[in-house]
């Protein structure tokens, strides 16, 4: 297993190739929130060619609805991602995003979308929301708030965010939990 590796929430190609199912990640850089209502928000402006008010390309994503005091992210931990399976494996593919963070890991359909277009997806541990608010900076933009703060998309600078770990890399390798 080799050490943590320091990396920018915008991934190139490469970088992706890279990760290997197993490998922690530290991120720096910008998270773009994103729930179930998110997800279908940005899949029906995708769809009809409006495009959407931030740009994904290359960039990360997190599957949480941060509780917030204003600007400020109070906590930040993961939801299931498994909610997001229906329309996850489009939103990769039209928007060109290359991580993925959640909780629980996703499906077969994400499995195969994150090989076809060169993404990840790691797992944030459940239960440190707070740990997640204390590596947040304060909030420049919030898009979709009319969807509900939950839903909202939140534009979350961070700075060594982490422990996250791969659980689906690029070239089809999964991380399971043993079970007992």
């Amino acid at each position: 297993m080799r050490a943590p590796l320091r990396l920018g929430t915008e991934l190139s190609e490469g970088q992706v190739l890279e990760l290997a199912a197993g490998d922690v990640v530290y991120l720096t850089g910008r998270l773009y929130t994103m729930r179930d209502q998110a997800h279908i928000k940005a899949l029906q402006l995708l769809r009809s060619g409006t495009g959407l008010p931030f740009d994904l390309k290359g960039g990360t994503i997190y599957h949480c609805g941060p509780l917030m005091r204003g600007d400020t992210v109070v906590s930040a931990g993961p939801t299931t991602s498994m909610r997001m399976e229906r329309s996850e494996p489009e939103v990769i593919a039209r928007t060109g995003l290359r991580a993925i963070v959640g909780k629980g890991g996703m499906g077969q359909k994400t499995a195969e979308a994150l090989v076809k277009n060169k993404a990840v997806y790691m797992e944030y541990p459940g239960g440190v929301g707070a740990l997640a608010a204390r590596a947040s900076g304060k909030v420049k933009r919030v898009f979709w708030r009319e969807l509900g703060d939950p839903e909202a998309v939140w534009e979350i600078p961070v700075k060594d965010f982490g422990p996250c770990f791969v659980t689906m890399d690029a070239h089809g390798g999964l991380m399971r939990a043993k079970r007992q």
